[in-house]
């Protein structure tokens, strides 16, 4: 068994095998990246996507995304490829994204986003196609779940220009559920917003995290840091293991609402 240190689960990996994420495996008592280059989804997507508001409005962004992810949200909106490791793929080397990249820059393209999985699982991945990038003057962008240990975090900050990052209700017990650590979500947004652009992306799942206690904790959290962090609260619609209706558009107005009392910035998306 080896132990992987990437995020707070800590996987006890045996030979072979691969942890909670699926793209972290023990080949020869290692922890080798298998998803490593392998992507399941490329675009130019508007960085109003990310979503990031407040970030070089109104350009686009090169996005990329693997599979693999280290939290099992039943609602999770991209679970085709964050619970599927056997998924089609094609690789491609952090050379060969920033040259895609680059190549796009006529077409109002910045940079490069990490994004529609959990990248952060691709670890080695992102930091070497990152710092490439930076070496080129192309902006990086992080979409994440905010799953990552400190030690791994602080060397990719450096290379990361902006970050938008899920806090998905406010309590541990509501993290457990979802296979998550609040703590670690909370040190991943703080340490982010010291070093780099931040926004915060909360989705509001009925009977999960759509009661006012929540908001007000989420919008206090982000206040203390710095109340200009934008924050998007986002309408969930049914899919993956999750049937309930939408998210009622009256509860997301009252959410915003009380969430604008403590930050500048309140986004409705989805709606």
């Amino acid at each position: 068994m080896t132990e992987c240190k990437l995020c707070p689960h800590h996987c006890n990996i045996a030979e072979g095998k691969s942890g909670l994420c699926l793209a972290r495996t023990n080949v020869s008592g290692n922890i080798v990246c298998t998803a490593y280059g392998r992507l399941t989804a490329a675009a130019l997507d508007p960085i109003e996507k990310k979503p990031l508001y407040h970030f070089f409005p109104g350009s686009k962004i090169f996005s990329i995304g693997s599979y693999g992810c280290n939290m099992r949200c039943p609602f999770c909106q991209n679970y085709d490829i964050s619970t599927n490791k056997d998924i089609d793929t094609e690789k491609v080397t952090p050379e060969q994204v920033v040259n895609i990249a680059i190549s796009l820059i006529p077409r109002g393209n910045i940079g490069i986003a990490f994004t529609y999985n959990e990248m952060l699982t691709n670890y080695e991945f992102v930091v070497e196609t990152s710092r490439l990038a930076r070496d080129k003057n192309l902006k990086t962008v992080i979409v994440t779940n905010g799953m990552i240990t400190e030690e791994y975090l602080k060397p990719l900050l450096p290379l990361t220009d902006a970050m938008n990052i899920d806090l998905k209700c406010f309590s541990e017990s509501g993290y457990r559920k979802l296979g998550g650590d609040l703590q670690t979500v909370l040190e991943t947004i703080r340490l982010g917003a010291a070093s780099c652009h931040v926004e915060v992306t909360t989705l509001i799942v009925p009977g999960f995290s759509d009661d006012e206690e929540t908001m007000r904790g989420i919008s206090k959290f982000i206040a203390e840091i710095n109340k200009d962090i934008p924050l998007h609260i986002t309408r969930y619609f049914p899919h993956y293991k999750y049937d309930s209706p939408p998210t009622d558009i009256s509860v997301m107005r009252r959410l915003a609402t009380i969430a604008s009392e403590k930050l500048t910035f309140v986004h409705l998306g989805n709606i």
